[in-house]
């Protein structure tokens, strides 16, 4: 029978700026499934939110916002 010795280590998890950011917005109304798609601005995502609340009526969005972040050991 052999045994693991485990040891943990702190990480840190950090923005990493050159890997960018981007923005989308997706209608959550009933029977809606239109999104912004992917956008490198929020103003490109809002934008289409307040464009598709004026054609539609609809007034609820889900906003989301993916970025890249790189772990690295504390040692």
């Amino acid at each position: 029978m052999s045994r693991a010795v485990l040891r943990y280590v702190p990480h840190t998890i950090r923005h990493v700026p050159d890997g960018g950011v981007t923005f989308e917005a997706f209608c959550v109304a009933s029977g809606c499934d239109e999104t912004s798609g992917p956008q490198g601005e929020q103003e490109a995502a809002q934008d289409w939110s307040l464009r598709h609340a004026g054609r539609t009526g609809h007034d609820l969005f889900r906003r989301v916002v993916t970025d890249h972040a790189r772990v690295a050991r504390d040692e």
